[in-house]
């Protein structure tokens, strides 16, 4: 496991994804500052995506569902590392190879990030951290798509699928 959520240091970037300095996650929120975040999309060998509800105490989209795993990315640490250590302490996933995607900007009311996204497939069992994650099912990508209608996921996670399957 890693530190507590409140005692986390975050990179905090500007809008060139420039590192700026680092801060505690709680003040990273409230002032509303641009920081850095992984994102592991983790398929199993048919394909399938695994997604993950959110516990109702999460900081950012609580209850929600979430294509992804990872999180942010701490301060002197670099996406790379952010995505194993994330994969490791979501899910207890290590030694898989992390292919990496693209990195996008992402902006809404409550957040403002710059993201790495990552691949890699495992088909599970995992290991889901109590305190980050409720629940996980796999899904075909239309599924996910299908379900983001008319059920709660975190809009930058939906908004990456979009990116990389309207490009397929």
């Amino acid at each position: 496991m890693g530190a507590p959520a409140a005692k986390e240091i975050v990179q905090i970037v500007d809008r060139e994804n420039r590192v700026t300095g680092g801060l505690p996650r709680h003040r990273m929120r409230s002032q509303g500052l641009i920081h850095r975040a992984s994102y592991i999309l983790v398929f199993n060998q048919r394909e399938e995506l695994f997604v993950q509800k959110r516990t109702t105490i999460k900081d950012i989209y609580p209850g929600y569902w979430d294509v992804a795993a990872g999180g942010v990315v701490l301060a002197g640490e670099s996406y790379e590392e952010s995505a194993s250590r994330e994969l490791r302490e979501e899910l207890g996933v290590s030694g898989v190879d992390l292919l990496p995607l693209f990195d996008r900007y992402f902006e809404d009311a409550d957040n403002r990030v710059w993201g790495r996204i990552f691949r890699c497939t495992h088909d599970g069992p995992f290991t889901l951290q109590p305190e980050e994650i409720d629940a996980g099912l796999f899904m075909t990508v239309p599924q996910v798509l299908a379900r983001s209608l008319h059920e709660p996921f975190t809009p930058d996670g939906i908004s990456i699928l979009r990116q990389l399957f309207d490009q397929v």
